[in-house]
């Protein structure tokens, strides 16, 4: 029998009209804001196909960018959010492609990162891709995001240093753009992990970035 999240049975408790398009659209925002984990000055919102469509009336806009500026789906700031917003560059394009999800939008950060991903109904979201590489994050999980040359050995030594903090691994992740190129790992942990296991992992040879992304509550 399929799980079910509370989510998919009560709709969250939000600012707007519609879970896919307004709370969605702010969790998505949340959930890039974390992955980029810095400040930024400019962003750049890429809405397709129903958000693109219908989300100006249900205030995609609006959550999108509430939610990258860490605003939580109840915030009642979000629907003055164009008025509040300062000290960054924001835009938005809009798009038709039918192979992404009806809503669906790419975060475009500082020229630097992209982050893609889908509102997929009742308030919850998916992150799909980030910067080229595919991912699979859903916020339900502290996710650390490691990118790294591909080479043997990699998965061994970050699932070492987890375990000694006897922290169980949910699901992992991996993906690269060539053999012996560069490579992504996605850990999903049960409970999450102190910045210690960060810096640990940032000190192996050949790693290049390292993110401790926290669950979205």
């Amino acid at each position: 029998m399929e799980q079910k999240s509370v989510f998919s049975v009560i709709s969250p408790i939000m600012v707007g009209p519609s879970s896919s398009h307004t709370a969605g659209a702010v969790r998505l925002g949340l959930m890039a804001r974390n992955i980029y984990d810095k400040e930024f000055k400019k962003v750049k919102f890429v809405l397709y196909n129903s958000f693109a469509t219908t989300g100006f009336g249900h205030g995609t806009d609006k959550g999108l960018l509430a939610g990258i500026l860490g605003y939580a789906v109840d915030d009642a700031e979000i629907k003055n959010i164009f008025d509040i917003a300062s000290g960054i560059e924001y835009s938005y394009e809009y798009r038709q492609d039918i192979s992404r999800h009806p809503n669906s939008v790419d975060f475009i950060i500082d020229d630097k990162m992209t982050i893609s991903g889908d509102s997929v109904g009742a308030g919850q979201i998916r992150i799909n891709n980030i910067n080229g590489f595919s991912a699979n994050i859903d916020g339900s999980y502290d996710t650390l995001i490691i990118s790294y040359k591909d080479k043997q050995g990699m998965i061994s030594k970050v699932s070492n240093i987890i375990q000694k903090q006897n922290v169980n691994i949910a699901s992992l992740h991996c993906d690269r753009d060539s053999k012996g190129g560069i490579a992504t790992m996605y850990v999903a942990l049960d409970i999450p992990v102190g910045s210690d296991v960060v810096e640990q992992i940032k000190e192996i040879k050949d790693v290049f970035y390292t993110a401790n992304i926290r669950k979205l509550r």
